[in-house]
């Protein structure tokens, strides 16, 4: 066990500090279509309960909303940019493919994906310059140097390219650059971490690791399997990464990884980002604490080096899950009742309500909260040159590294 680190950085230095270094979160799903609930959505959502939508379909139309409110006024334009502002962060990491509706659902789930990116694009292309897409760590450093934002796409599933390789391509050149291999259940590429096998790549799967190697993206694992991991690893060419995970010796559990994988990531050049979802970082309390988040950073440190440890977060707002700003009705159910979960959580994940609806971090109720994480790792002695590395320096070089 590590000895204690002593403070070095007072709770103001760490503050500005997060205000003037690069700060790159690995995992921010909803960073284009749930980071605004302005007015008007929150009438539209109203009307949605009235006609008897759930929440997962109401997101759909929320998210829409969101893309036309900024296209057309200056006020939304101005709340959503206060709010990256606020947080101090300049890169996420967004997600464009996520649970499935259904394992044999690829037309759906391709339309999904590009929609969301279509709307993704068109915000960008609304704040004049204010959001960029990331392609290249160039357009990293840029976006640093300029003080602007910067939005790099993500899926977490691969149902979207279906058994077709060449729709790689397409997403490739929509500004796809990272892609995890598989969502919490099995799909035609593996196994995912809460599958009840918990099988490794198929032959497919193989094919789309070699796939995404031939086009510079970034292979993902972050819910995968523990042996899909170690065999990603065993196949790929460039590093390997862990978006959004924490470590199974701090807390077990399905969504964590193993400190042999962690460090098996790292030494083939890969990183691993911490997140903060309560249920998935401790075990024991339906509140996560700063304290929670910085020991799995410790721990992760201790296993994989201060150069290979990340911030991955993959939460947005309140409640037990990654969330958005989206208030909805307490009434409102997730889903049809009855449906089978395509996300695989269970309940002994701690994430789904009602009975983990009041799990909550404390500390961040959304993400303009995220300089708290900071102050904290300060807190816990980390000293300048490490907390950059944690934030934004270890992302930048391994997407300099696999994507170029």
């Amino acid at each position: 066990m590590s000895m204690k680190r002593k403070q070095i950085l007072s709770k103001e230095e760490a503050l500005k500090l997060h205000h003037k270094t690069l700060v790159i979160d690995s995992q921010q799903p909803p960073a284009t279509n749930g980071f605004l609930f302005n007015n008007n959505m929150k009438i539209k959502l109203n009307e949605l309960e009235q006609k008897g939508y759930k929440r997962n379909q109401a997101a759909g139309v929320l998210a829409s909303m969101a893309a036309m409110e900024i296209h057309k006024t200056d006020d939304a334009k101005k709340e959503y940019l206060e709010l990256w502002d606020k947080a101090g962060v300049n890169v996420c990491s967004a997600t464009y493919a996520g649970p499935p509706s259904g394992l044999k659902d690829v037309d759906a789930a391709f339309e999904t994906s590009v929609r969301g990116i279509a709307q993704a694009r068109g915000i960008i292309d609304s704040l004049d310059g204010e959001l960029r897409l990331v392609l290249k760590a160039d357009d990293i450093e840029e976006t640093y140097a300029e003080r602007k934002r910067g939005l790099i796409l993500d899926f977490q599933d691969t149902l979207a390219f279906g058994i077709n390789l060449d729709r790689v391509d397409t997403f490739y050149h929509l500004g796809l650059r990272v892609v995890q291999l598989t969502y919490n259940l099995s799909n035609f590429v593996g196994d995912g971490c809460t599958e009840l096998t918990k099988a490794g790549l198929t032959y497919f799967g193989k094919s789309m690791v070699e796939k995404l190697n031939s086009l510079n993206m970034a292979v993902d694992v972050s819910h995968c399997s523990q042996q899909v991991g170690w065999d990603a690893l065993d196949i790929s060419t460039s590093p390997i990464i862990i978006t959004h995970s924490n470590s199974n010796t701090i807390a077990k559990h399905d969504r964590a990884k193993d400190d042999d994988l962690a460090k098996a990531v790292a030494d083939a050049g890969g990183f691993f980002g911490v997140t903060i979802v309560p249920g998935f970082m401790q075990e024991n309390e339906h509140l996560g604490t700063l304290d929670d988040f910085a020991t799995q950073v410790e721990h992760l440190v201790n296993v994989m080096g201060i150069d290979h440890v990340c911030v991955g977060t993959d939460k947005m707002g309140p409640g037990p899950g990654t969330d958005s700003l989206f208030e909805y009705p307490t009434e409102m159910p997730e889903t049809k009742v009855g449906a089978f979960n395509w996300s695989g959580f269970r309940d002994e994940h701690r994430v789904l309500p009602p009975n983990y609806a009041d799990w909550k971090m404390e500390g961040y109720n959304d993400f303009g909260d995220w300089p708290n994480l900071t102050i904290k790792l300060a807190e816990r002695g980390f000293n300048e040159e490490e907390i950059k590395k944690l934030l934004g320096l270890n992302y930048l070089r391994v997407y300099k590294d696999v994507i170029g």
